[in-house]
């Protein structure tokens, strides 16, 4: 018997305080016409102090949980996409499955920066239609506040923090997620990257004050690998499932540039009005971007059952993917 993998529960959560564009150019040379005319972002959510990415997921997989009806201890697998773990052992997903009680689940964090969460969701489908699982909580997290240089206007700018979560179960009615593609290329990981804080480069007095254990981002080379990344990513889903840009409902693209974004949608041949933009409100939220808006999307009321629907991503890595998805 066939199975298919559906998402059946989204949830998503952001933290109160709002940093706005305004309030940036009070610390760091920027004004808000800069950032919104080559970014599109107006604003973004800040954690406090005492918070980590582990609080967020919490938050989006109830909400999410709740959806689909089932309970924590109903899960085969957790599943966390973050580059803001919060720690480095033991990884989010288990912090994560103590909190929300899922004893009987699996664990295991994805470091794909902005794809994690498409990565999480070709895992969770391969597990569910090989009849491995039935139930997988696929969650975007980040606290990218607590990586980012706030005295460099180049970045500082970009990003924000949040979560989102889509649980994915198994399903005998045909659609669900119908095909998901997968890509990366390390040759260019030079282009976005933390450079201190593993292994090679540890933490130390060489190192602790000279910004190195914050995002360094060459963004010319990065924007440039993204818009070609993205849009392949988005043209491969569509030609691999035979899929046509016309039967698209709506496109959930990773919220890291409305340049960026418009022409992923340029490339497919897909109207703004079937693009779901959110990148004014939260900024760049890295791996919680794509199940951020997804969430928005649904509760919207911009998703409706038997919509085609196609998530596209690209992050640092680099790595990126697509999904495409019959709700």
């Amino acid at each position: 018997m066939n199975r298919f993998a559906r998402i059946t529960g989204t949830g998503s959560a952001t933290p109160d305080e709002v940093l706005t564009n305004s309030d940036l150019e009070k610390m760091v040379d920027t004004t808000d016409e800069w950032i919104t005319s080559r970014t599109g972002i107006k604003e973004r959510r800040i954690a406090p102090p005492g918070k980590a990415s582990s609080d967020y997921a919490l938050m989006a997989s109830e909400k999410a949980l709740k959806t689909a009806g089932i309970s924590a201890k109903d899960l085969d697998l957790i599943i966390v996409g973050t580059v803001t773990p919060d720690a480095p052992l033991p990884s989010t997903a288990c912090i994560l499955q103590d909190k929300i009680g899922a004893s009987n689940a699996a664990v295991v964090d994805i470091v794909a920066a902005c794809s994690g969460f498409i990565y999480g969701i070709a895992f969770a489908k391969s597990m569910i239609v090989t009849s491995q699982m039935d139930n997988v909580l696929v969650i975007g997290v980040e606290t990218l506040s607590r990586i980012v240089n706030w005295q460099d206007r180049n970045t500082c700018v970009l990003f924000g923090d949040g979560a989102g979560a889509a649980v994915v179960s198994a399903s005998k009615k045909p659609g669900g997620i119908i095909d998901t593609f997968l890509k990366g290329d390390g040759s260019l990981c030079h282009l976005l990257e933390v450079p201190a804080g593993g292994g090679r480069r540890p933490i130390g007095p060489d190192n602790i004050n000279n910004g190195d254990r914050f995002i360094h981002m060459e963004g010319q080379g990065v924007f440039k690998s993204a818009v070609k990344a993205m849009g392949d990513a988005a043209t491969n889903i569509l030609e691999r499932t035979g899929t046509s840009s016309k039967d698209i409902s709506l496109m959930i693209p990773h919220q890291a540039n409305i340049r960026i974004i418009e022409a992923t949608a340029k490339r497919i041949k897909l109207p703004m009005d079937r693009v779901f933009v959110n990148i004014q409100k939260y900024g760049n939220t890295s791996a919680a971007s794509v199940p951020i808006a997804l969430d928005e999307a649904v509760r919207e009321g911009r998703i409706r059952s038997g919509d085609k629907i196609v998530l596209v991503a690209f992050g640092a890595g680099f790595t990126w993917g697509s999904a495409l998805i019959e709700w």
